[in-house]
């Protein structure tokens, strides 16, 4: 499937493990290729993410992801629907913390790796992408598919962006120009 890859998409997908190996991470994740994401300045999706506000709005992204990371991964639908259950999930993880210290619950680091795969998730992002570049009709899978399958997989990646107005049909309208393809399926090749 990497043969597949823009130029601009291998950039992502690399820049997703530099980030990985940076942070100690044990996988390579599907935060890590939203942040490889919104490192390039140039493709279709650094495009968007600027128009979008991503990139000038980041430090107040990667807070959200921070947060996100925090709670084991939940997203904000998840805490909200505990709550409603008389689940605290800050109060939970206030405790774990508290117990087992500050991040208990983030994924495990592993420093020194030489390889990181990725994580379950980051290759379903991936994937999805392959399945969005056929489904465009779009001959190579470009890091606009990429962004357009992390806003498509439920998760904390995808709810910190659209909590930050970037979903699926506001980067399909901004890739598309008036949020429709031609008659005959032409996409970016």
């Amino acid at each position: 499937m990497f043969e597949r890859f823009t130029s601009d998409a291998r950039s992502v997908v690399s820049g997703a493990v530099v980030r990985a190996e940076r942070a100690g991470a044990a996988t390579v994740t599907e935060e890590h290729l939203l942040l490889a994401l919104l490192d390039r300045e140039g493709g279709r999706a650094a495009a968007v993410a600027a128009s979008a506000g991503l990139v000038e709005g980041r430090a107040a992204v990667e807070a959200d992801l921070a947060a996100a990371r925090r709670r084991g991964g939940l997203t904000r639908a998840d805490t909200d629907a505990l709550a409603d259950i008389g689940i605290d999930v800050d109060a939970i993880v206030a405790r774990v913390e508290e117990v087992h210290g500050e991040g208990a619950l983030d994924r495990p680091e592993r420093r020194g790796m030489r390889r990181r795969p990725f994580s379950r998730e980051a290759k379903d992002v991936l994937t999805r992408s392959l399945r969005i570049a056929v489904g465009r009709r779009d001959r190579a899978i470009g890091d606009e598919h990429i962004l357009l399958a992390l806003t498509a997989r439920p998760g904390a990646v995808a709810d910190v962006l659209a909590a930050h107005g970037t979903t699926y049909e506001s980067v399909s309208r901004a890739l598309d120009g008036d949020g429709h393809r031609d008659g005959h399926g032409e996409g970016r090749g």
